[in-house]
């Protein structure tokens, strides 16, 4: 279950902290000096606001982008999430970044304008989630009973809800044999137990499968050879479709064998010479 952002007083605090102590020098200046109004403090933090901001405008857009993450709360500390190529558990949301710990165990930490303009997928948003894998079955396989099969064993396996209950879909006729998806559902939907599902349920499919007869093929290949001198393969009106007719049909091995045997002996020897 999501729970409140564990930063979001840190960072609040900070802010918070960050405006009293302005306020403060103010005050001190005002004091210390009293020839100095207070509309002159303002209109110099107004010039120095002006040319700080331009100095450190990326750190001010990631500042208020992480206060409207705070706010918002797209996200929260212990969501998963994957932004751009990053996937991971997010740790903790600073005033410049939101740290990000993968789930090989590195740190990330991404811009909070990154993750406030781009966009997210907040994996663990909801408490269920549905995983799905492909497999292929053999053309001559009963479809329904491979249904019934890959279903059953789904339900068996731990983990995964009967409610939405599972299923098996046909997508496409393959070349190697009619394509399936089995989709079933999850809770929680972590990473960890998302890969622990799939595990489980791709064996229990694969086993039930082979255990009722049902084929699972996969893409193979056959090479022809033909040898032109051979006297049906020669003969170019009786080759595959495709294959280049020619003027004259080519000449069968013993024909070959014995034009070339005519040829040798019609030769000088090199002591007839």
């Amino acid at each position: 279950m999501r729970h409140a952002p564990a930063g979001s007083a840190a960072v609040l605090g900070r802010i918070a902290g960050g405006t009293t102590v302005m306020v403060a020098f103010l005050v001190a200046a005002s004091v210390a000096f009293p020839s100095v109004s207070a509309a002159d403090l303002f209109n110099l933090l107004g010039i120095g606001g002006v040319a700080i901001g331009f100095a450190f405008r990326d750190v001010l857009q990631n500042l208020l982008a992480g206060i409207l993450i705070l706010l918002t709360r797209p996200f929260v500390i212990g969501d998963q999430i994957r932004a751009g190529s990053h996937e991971g558990t997010v740790e903790d949301v600073w005033v410049r970044a939101t740290v990000l710990r993968t789930y090989d165990n590195q740190r990330i930490l991404i811009p909070n304008a990154t993750l406030f303009t781009d966009k997210i997928t907040v994996i663990t948003a909801h408490e269920h989630r549905r995983l799905q894998f492909p497999l292929t079955i053999g053309n001559g396989d009963d479809i329904r009973e491979a249904r019934r099969v890959i279903t059953t064993a789904l339900r068996e396996t731990g983990g995964v809800l009967a409610d939405p209950p599972p299923e098996a879909l046909v997508t496409g006729l393959g070349a190697a044999g009619v394509d399936m998806v089995g989709r079933f559902w999850i809770n929680p939907p972590r990473r960890r137990d998302a890969v622990d599902a799939l595990d489980h349920a791709i064996s229990n499919v694969k086993e039930a499968l082979t255990a009722a007869g049902i084929d699972l093929p996969y893409p193979t290949s056959q090479v022809l050879f033909h040898n032109q001198t051979e006297s049906v393969d020669g003969d170019r009106t009786r080759q595959r479709e495709g294959w280049p007719a020619g003027a004259h049909p080519p000449p069968s091995r013993r024909q070959a064998e014995r034009e070339h045997t005519a040829e040798s002996s019609s030769r000088p020897s090199s002591e007839e010479a």
